[in-house]
């Protein structure tokens, strides 16, 4: 009897393993667990915890509703990464790159990055580049922070300036709002200096026959409490850039006849790692003695991660000491130079690896397949005709000294009833976002929905597409035939009624946000 009820219990005990054995495996298959028939979006952190598998599925799951990101053609953000970049970003993520004092070697490879690209874009060494064995400048997140910083930079510089000019003591200048001049083409970064670090806007709204500021209508902006003029090589919308050179002349003439100090700030944000393999452009970077600070995101098309960016200042004094903070009480001194302190570092990492992994030869290279590719997409575009008439007018500056960009408008002169909103969203029926947007933007300061161009109506539209490295000629070809399928649907539908209803002020909405993607 005795063996006869151990065997039994041997058998219970065989059985409840084995029960509980499927019920993990149950639990660990999301489909067949409680959480498949739940809301997704979780508002309130639950009292108990789930399995990993079944989280990240849920993830995934969400993720795979987003559009393709190697189809974004909207985005300049780099997407496409080697498996060994993908592993040294997620070394990077346990590494605090504010904590300079225990991750030295990692902060050794930051200030390397620094020094390649202040090389790359010509900065003259420093006087004190053997104290610091390193150049002015500093990586951040992205080019928002490194457009803040030189847009900080340049106030603290004329505030000294305007104190001893005027023979006021620190608080008396405080009361004084200095200004930035810029094109209305600017990025979403400089709105954040104007509205957070009380700067008045100066803008100068270009044409939208060549998307740049003039030089000569920089000269009627600038006055006394004008901190610097920022030239934009590489503008969202277009991909144009600045004429730099003429700037830097119109400054030079500005401070020395009014005796002034402006300086000039270049925001690369996309052109610092297409500019410099570009080798038929004028100047533009620190080979112009005005030029005092370039900005650029090294997630663009330096193809860094996310979250990526670098700013470098010609020299310390007088620029970037102004937003430098000194750091004791991690276990050693180090200077600051960033607005938030932590920070992983992934982007310093692979852009690291990046920098040597490509080499100058292999950014010119990825460099001449994006420019051959856009102009693909550009030669395809310009040959599409409807009733004998182009069916776009082309507004980028290809295939030349520009961003791999196509930019383009629907030709008015079609009459379609359609706009190149409705175009965005039949495209997307292919899988390719391609993003369309309203010739407008608000004021940074008043909200006023104004035009953005000098020459059109601020409700015309226009769309953009991105070429980055991911992009294949093969890609590419697809891209142009998704049009032709567009154009099948949109010739055949009759959008005026569409356009006529409130359903207008939605599409106004969205443009507001599709106008600040980077």
């Amino acid at each position: 009897m005795s063996n006869d009820m151990d065997e039994l219990k041997s058998q219970v005990a065989e059985l409840q393993d084995k029960l509980e054995t499927a019920e993990k495996k149950l639990e660990q298959n999301y489909y067949f667990s409680d959480a498949a028939v739940s809301d997704p979006y979780v508002f309130t952190v639950p009292e108990n915890g789930m399995p990993a598998k079944i989280v990240k599925t849920q993830i995934e799951n969400n993720h795979e509703l987003d559009f393709n990101n190697k189809l974004n053609t909207s985005s300049y953000v780099n997407v496409s990464f080697e498996e060994e970049e993908d592993e040294i970003a997620l070394m990077g993520l346990r590494v605090n790159l504010a904590d300079q004092t225990v991750y030295p070697q990692s902060y050794k490879m930051h200030d390397s990055v620094v020094n390649m690209i202040a090389n790359l874009w010509h900065c003259p060494k420093p006087d004190d580049f053997d104290e610091y064995d390193v150049f002015a400048g500093a990586g951040t997140v992205g080019s928002t922070e490194a457009c803040l910083l030189a847009g900080l930079a340049l106030k603290f510089r004329w505030r000294r300036w305007y104190a001893k000019r005027n023979g006021l003591n620190e608080d008396a200048v405080m009361g004084e709002r200095p200004n930035l001049v810029i094109s209305s083409c600017y990025q979403a970064a400089w709105e954040k200096l104007f509205k957070y670090m009380d700067v008045e806007p100066r803008l100068i709204y270009p044409s939208s026959s060549n998307f740049k500021i003039q030089a000569d209508q920089v000269s009627s902006l600038v006055d006394d409490h004008t901190i610097g003029v920022v030239c934009i090589m590489g503008n969202h919308y277009g991909g144009q850039y600045d004429p730099v050179h003429d700037v830097d002349s119109i400054v030079e003439t500005i401070n020395r006849e009014r005796d002034f100090q402006v300086g000039i700030h270049v925001d690369a944000a996309s052109g610092g790692f297409i500019a410099p393999f570009q080798d038929d452009l004028s100047p533009w970077d620190f080979r112009l003695p005005n030029v005092l600070s370039i900005s650029a995101s090294g997630h663009k098309y330096g193809e860094s991660v996310c979250g990526t960016g670098w700013v470098v200042w010609r020299e310390r004094k007088d620029l970037s000491e102004h937003v430098a903070i000194s750091v004791t009480y991690l276990g050693g001194k180090a200077d600051s130079y960033t607005l938030n302190f932590s920070r992983p570092a992934s982007g310093v990492y692979v852009q690291y690896y990046k920098l040597l992994r490509y080499g100058i030869s292999g950014y010119r290279q990825v460099c001449d397949n994006m420019m051959s590719n856009a102009q693909h997409i550009r030669a395809a575009l310009s040959q599409m005709t409807v009733n004998g008439q182009p069916r776009f007018i082309i507004l980028d500056d290809g295939p030349r000294d520009c961003l791999p960009v196509v930019t383009a408008m629907l030709n008015p002169e079609c009459n379609f009833t359609y706009d190149d909103i409705d175009l965005q969203h039949v495209l997307s029926q292919q899988h390719w976002y391609v993003s369309g947007y309203k010739m407008g933007i608000n004021d940074p300061i008043t909200e006023e929905y104004r035009a953005l161009f000098s020459d059109q109506d601020k409700d015309k539209t226009m769309f953009r597409i991105v070429v980055k490295n991911n992009l294949t000629r093969n890609m590419a070809n697809h891209l142009v035939d998704s049009f032709e399928a567009a154009f099948e649907l949109l010739d055949a539908v009759d959008f005026s009624a569409i356009h006529g209803t409130d359903a207008s002020s939605l599409r106004h909405k969205d443009q507001k946000r599709l106008t600040n993607h980077c």
